[in-house]
């Protein structure tokens, strides 16, 4: 079986499906519409192919607007050479965006096309012509995926097509527990981009809140990825007297993450806005209890009170009480670090998501 996948070829779930359905026996190929930046897919032996759309925002006004439409079409029939060479049976767009936009320009049939979370929280409500777009490419698809049940129900506002979950599973032999030892300094852990919607902002302030409850035991906030407010939160940190106990390690491969899971004595993430909750299954896959906020794709994950916390958006306060209570019964990180991880391995194992994915191409080829 032969699939093209338009994906964004930066991304660390594209590189995962396209080694891991490689290893299954699928024949990959990739078409990016980002340049990639490095040679993952030529040391995986993965076709890869790069084509730099967004050339036009350099551009303004008028300009911009006609660049756009030019590239884009530019994008199409670059895609459709492809599409030629290759001879895919499948071709699967992931993100209801340009990159779908352009798979469905291109008359391909059959088509997949997976939403990946702001193409229909965000981007359809930035303009008429944006939900337009979506809803054309939701139509030209022979089979729609999401990575969530809440996700799916908000793509079903565009379109009345039945819409497949499969989730981004993790590796459970990869992300896994070495096992928990209960000294050193408690480690309040999380991994996420640096950007607002993950509400960083907040876990520093409810760290803070820990800190001052805490003055005598040994605290340590860790947080693991980058983006464009690390120098905000590196600020805050330092205003609220908790910058000496606050480590920024950085974007870190993701072949490092199960090592610094292992080291939290909890993860917690407070997003705004969540589509699936894949940090904490990983941290619960490494046998890590996690304190989550409400976002719909952190509640549909966690199991509250069995494999952690859920708190409600925006409460710091709500935030520090649950760390506490870990902080105060280190039986319970035990228990709910099990619970969580048994609950990845029944339910997020990314060897299923890998053969529902295969299962989904064989079906849509036949039909």
């Amino acid at each position: 079986m032969r699939v093209l996948m338009v994906a964004d070829a930066r991304s660390v779930h594209t590189r995962r499906w396209a080694v891991s359905l490689l290893n299954a026996g699928v024949d990959i190929a990739v078409y990016s519409i980002y340049p990639s930046g490095d040679s993952f897919f030529e040391d995986n032996d993965v076709r890869l192919y790069e084509f730099d759309l967004f050339t036009y925002r350099r551009s303004a006004g008028l300009r911009s607007m006609a660049s756009m439409l030019s590239r884009h079409s530019a994008a199409v029939r670059s895609l459709r050479q492809v599409i030629s060479r290759e001879r895919p049976d499948i071709l699967h767009a992931h993100y209801v965006t340009s990159f779908g936009l352009i798979a469905a320009l291109t008359g391909f049939h059959p088509l997949v096309v997976s939403v990946w979370g702001s193409d229909v929280y965000e981007f359809p409500y930035q303009s008429a012509l944006n939900r337009l777009s979506v809803k054309f490419i939701l139509r030209s698809a022979d089979k729609i995926l999401s990575t969530s049940h809440v996700m799916a129900r908000q793509t079903s506002r565009f379109t009345s097509r039945d819409i497949e979950v499969i989730p981004f599973g993790v590796d459970t032999g990869i992300f896994r527990s070495y096992g928990k030892i209960h000294y050193g300094p408690f480690v309040v852990g999380n991994v996420k981009t640096l950007s607002p919607k993950y509400g960083i902002d907040v876990l520093i302030r409810a760290f803070s809140l820990v800190r001052e409850h805490n003055p005598g035991t040994d605290l340590r906030l860790v947080i693991v990825g980058d983006g464009p407010s690390r120098d905000e939160y590196v600020r805050l940190a330092s205003e609220l007297g908790v910058g000496e106990d606050t480590v920024f390690e950085g974007r870190v491969p993701n072949t490092s993450l199960p090592q610094y899971y292992n080291s939290f004595s909890v993860a917690v993430s407070l997003s705004r806005n969540e589509s699936f909750g894949v940090v904490a299954v990983e941290a619960m896959s490494c046998g890590c209890p996690v304190i989550v906020s409400d976002a719909e794709g952190f509640t549909e994950v966690v199991a509250d009170g069995l494999t952690g916390i859920v708190v409600p958006k925006d409460d710091p306060a709500a935030a520090a009480a649950a760390i506490q209570r870990f902080i105060d019964d280190p039986s319970l990180r035990d228990r709910m670090g099990n619970e969580g991880a048994e609950r990845a391995r029944s339910l997020y194992d990314w060897k299923d998501s890998v053969a529902k994915m295969i299962n989904v191409y064989r079906n849509v080829r036949r039909s």
